[in-house]
């Protein structure tokens, strides 16, 4: 079995949109209301009317969007590949003022059926989020946005194939995003080179990094359409594949971000808090906020560690015992317990802070300390969590056990995205 596969992708009309910028976006799940608001003022043609259509008591959202997206390939401001590709990726950013590049390229995959996928997920999902975007795929029979795939990649397939195959080809696709990343694409589709890489490919071991909910959706989908097809079902038709983008765990190009929490307690006693949480932690208070953050990341390498910022002060949680644990959450394995994101679940918000895990209050998360630093500032009823990035070898490890992180455990920076390709099913 053919675990990728090339895709003749639905991409923009460059002769009718000479400016990408103005038509891409970020994926739709690290876009916020005022951003969608934004991003539909850009462009009439921004792939947000499709990916995140505002809601209107009007009409359903999911229908309009179904409705917009096959008025753009009538009129060509979307046109459909003539030849199946695979399409190779970088992404070109700066992240903490040091240059990277990260490599990878984007095609179908072949959605797991059962215990023996090649394909593991790491983090829980929920269930609304993954009805709209069931809603949406049955109103667009489209892949609007790859998944997040990463991958050991010990046979270097994808620096092989940077330096004989695409080092030589003209850039097809090129934009700069409002980030500053500039992203390219090339088409690879010479069907000899094409077999290569998919044949490459099998044996791998493949990890979602981003597209929880997306891939989830995939597999409904796939799971619908083989029930109503019976015995004509041959696992090869469009909705067996999801769109997936692909890089490997190559540190020198992949950034992993932390997500920190914000939480609104009216009632948040500090000094109470303090005493408490010395029932499992040494506690320090650090003076400045370079410092904190100084500290934050040189006890990541070595130690399980929380930060708390509240009433312009700085404290450092440094879990005593990792044992505790052991016998807190005894049914997780222990690529779970380890942690920190965990630590801070268990520990703080449900042992100490006495908080329903499954229905925090009022719950911000954000990659961006310094935005939650400022809330707190500004409202005397909030405080933020902080925690170490997590690493690439925790989320293969908790995969590989069959275990998932809670929601929101990792941002991998820079986003793929959305609108650059699409992955229009051919039969509908």
């Amino acid at each position: 079995m053919t675990n990728i596969k090339a895709f003749k992708a639905v991409v923009y009309n460059q002769e009718k949109v000479r400016d990408l910028k103005q038509v891409v976006c970020p994926p739709y799940d690290v876009i916020s209301p005022f951003a969608q608001s934004q991003l539909h003022e850009r462009s009439a043609h921004n792939f947000i009317h499709v990916l995140l259509a505002k809601d209107s008591p009007l009409d359903d959202k999911h229908r309009r969007a179904g409705v917009t997206f096959r008025q753009w390939l009538k009129d060509n401001v979307l046109i459909q590949d003539e030849r199946p590709a695979i399409y190779f990726y970088s992404q070109q950013y700066v992240i903490r003022g040091e240059k990277k590049t990260r490599l990878g390229f984007i095609s179908l995959l072949k959605l797991g059926d059962g215990k023996k996928s090649p394909v593991f997920g790491h983090e829980n999902t929920h269930d609304a989020a993954k009805l709209d975007r069931f809603k949406l795929i049955k109103q667009v029979k489209a892949n609007l946005s790859p998944i997040f795939i990463i991958f050991l990649d010990k046979k270097r397939i994808i620096q092989r194939v940077f330096q004989k195959y695409i080092l030589s080809q003209d850039v097809f696709i090129e934009v700069i995003d409002d980030e500053k990343t500039v992203h390219k694409l090339w088409r690879l589709d010479d069907p000899d080179i094409v077999k290569s890489v998919e044949s490459s490919m099998d044996n791998e071991n493949m990890f979602i990094a981003d597209g929880h909910h997306r891939y989830e959706v995939s597999c409904a989908l796939r799971d619908l359409c083989r029930e109503k097809l019976g015995e004509q079902f041959s696992g090869e038709e469009d909705f067996n594949y999801c769109l997936a983008y692909f890089t490997n765990t190559d540190i020198r190009g992949l950034s992993i971000l932390p997500i920190h929490r914000l939480l609104k307690l009216p009632k948040f006693d500090l000094s109470d808090f303090i005493l408490r949480a010395k029932e499992y932690f040494d506690v320090d208070q650090v003076k400045d906020r370079a410092r904190f953050f100084f500290l934050m990341e040189k006890a990541g390498c070595s130690e399980h560690l929380i930060g708390v910022y509240k009433n312009k002060k700085y404290f450092l949680l440094r879990l005593k015992n990792v044992k505790i644990l052991d016998k807190l959450i005894a049914d997780k394995p222990k690529e779970y317990r380890t942690l920190d994101v965990v630590v801070l679940n268990y520990l703080v918000l449900k042992n100490i802070l006495k908080l329903d895990l499954d229905d925090l209050p009022n719950i911000k998360y954000s990659p961006d300390p310094i935005e939650f630093m400022d809330e707190v500032d500004a409202n005397p009823s909030k405080i933020a969590f902080f925690l170490n990035p997590v690493k690439i070898e925790q989320i293969i490890n908790v995969a590989l056990v069959g275990s998932k992180m809670p929601p929101k455990s990792t941002f991998f920076y820079p986003k793929v995205l959305s609108g650059l390709v699409i992955n229009k099913f051919e039969k509908e």
